[in-house]
């Protein structure tokens, strides 16, 4: 039954890969447009993913320039290139804005990483359904050796 799922889950993940890229797009959109308003754990997400992998926005840093908090306070601090360097009026103007932030955008770089990792994630799956695999075989073969030797049950 776990191989099943291992297996399942391997399938399901490679088929569905284009369809995960595609919600990913939406919901990193969806947390820009949204962020600070309500102050979750989403703006926190979006901070430690431009923070991690030096990005801003989804498709570059211009993204910002469509949401509310880029009209009250420009674009996040998460983008910039040096914390101390980095002040509120260089963040609302995004001529200057582009000097001081990450210019390239979220989305390819959580996506590029993410396949990158497949591969990993991928062989890892493969291991342990192989090892899987092997202890069924063996399981099987320990039941048929017990029922053809039951007469030297006691």
């Amino acid at each position: 039954l776990i191989f099943l799922i291992v297996l399942v889950a391997a399938i399901v993940g490679f088929v569905f890969r284009h369809e995960i890229k595609t919600s990913f797009q939406s919901n990193l959109s969806l947390a820009l447009r949204d962020y600070n308003v309500t102050a979750g754990r989403h703006s926190e997400a979006v901070d430690t993913i431009q923070r991690t992998l030096h990005c801003c926005g989804v498709q570059n840093y211009s993204d910002w320039e469509r949401t509310e908090y880029f009209s009250q306070r420009g674009i996040p601090r998460s983008c910039c290139k040096n914390q101390n360097d980095c002040s509120e009026e260089d963040l609302k103007d995004p001529n200057k804005a582009k000097l001081k932030v990450f210019v390239d955008g979220c989305f390819f770089l959580v996506t590029s990483t993410m396949e990158s990792k497949m591969s990993v994630v991928a062989g890892i799956s493969f291991g342990i359904a192989c090892f899987q695999l092997i202890g069924i075989i063996l399981s099987c073969c320990l039941s048929r050796y017990i029922t053809n030797n039951q007469y030297e049950m006691v």
